[in-house]
C-alpha cells in the first residue's frame, strides 16, 4: 500500500511539474503572437497604489490621445477624475475598476474586459519598486491569455520588493491559469461584509 502511495505521489508531482513546464513554454509563444498582431499598445493600464500613479498616467495619456485608460483599484473615483480632468482627459477614455485586492487580481479581473475589446497590448504603468513583481505577474496572466505589455515605470525612492513576494505571486498566477482562482479569497478585503443576524 505504501509503495502504491509513493508511486502515485511521484507521478502526481511529475505531472504537475510537466504541466507547469508546458504552460511556461506556451506563454512566450502567445506573447510573441500578440506582439506581432498588435505591435503598438492599444490601451493604458495603471495599477493603483497612490495618487502619483494617476498623476503620471494623466500626463502620459496626453501624449497618447487615442488610447483608453484603465486604472485598477486606484484612488477614490472623485480624486482620480479630478486628476484626469485637470489635464482635460475626457471621461469616456477613463475606466476605473475596483475589483482587484492585490497585484495578481489587478490583472486577473481585467483580462476578460481586454479580451472583449480585442486589446492584445497595453502600456503597464506602476512605480519602479513595484515593476519587477508586476511584470512577472503580467507575463504569466496576460501572456497566458495571448496579450502582451510595454512596462512604464514611475520613479520613486522606495526599495524594490522582495524576491519572496515575486515568487509567491508567480505561484498564485500559475494557480489562476490552471484553476481560475488566485487565492485572493484569503485576503480580508476580498470577502463581503458579514452581518450578525438577530
Amino acid at each position: 500500500m505504501k509503495w502504491l502511495y509513493r508511486q502515485f505521489k511521484k507521478y502526481w508531482v511529475l505531472s504537475l511539474v510537466g504541466l507547469i513546464l508546458v504552460l511556461l513554454s506556451v506563454i512566450p509563444i502567445r506573447i510573441a503572437i500578440a506582439s506581432y498582431q498588435a505591435p503598438h499598445p492599444q490601451a493604458i493600464l495603471t495599477l493603483g497604489g497612490g495618487p502619483e500613479r494617476e498623476e503620471f498616467t494623466a500626463e502620459f495619456a496626453q501624449n497618447h490621445p487615442h488610447l483608453d485608460i484603465w486604472v485598477s483599484s486606484g484612488i477614490l473615483p472623485a480624486q482620480a477624475l479630478a486628476i484626469f480632468g485637470a489635464v482635460a482627459i475626457p471621461t469616456n477614455r477613463i475606466h476605473l475598476d475596483y475589483r482587484a485586492v492585490d497585484t495578481v487580481t489587478n490583472f486577473t479581473t481585467l483580462v476578460d474586459d481586454f479580451r472583449q475589446r480585442h486589446i492584445q497590448h497595453v502600456y503597464l504603468i506602476t512605480s519602479d519598486f513595484h515593476l519587477p513583481r508586476a511584470t512577472t505577474i503580467a507575463t504569466l496572466v496576460l501572456g497566458s491569455q495571448g496579450m502582451t505589455f510595454t512596462p512604464i515605470s514611475i520613479p520613486s525612492k522606495r526599495p524594490s520588493e522582495s524576491v519572496v513576494r515575486i515568487i509567491r505571486d508567480s505561484g498564485r498566477s500559475l494557480l489562476w491559469i490552471v484553476s481560475g482562482r488566485t487565492g485572493a479569497s484569503f485576503n480580508p478585503r476580498f470577502r463581503p461584509p458579514v452581518y450578525a443576524s438577530r
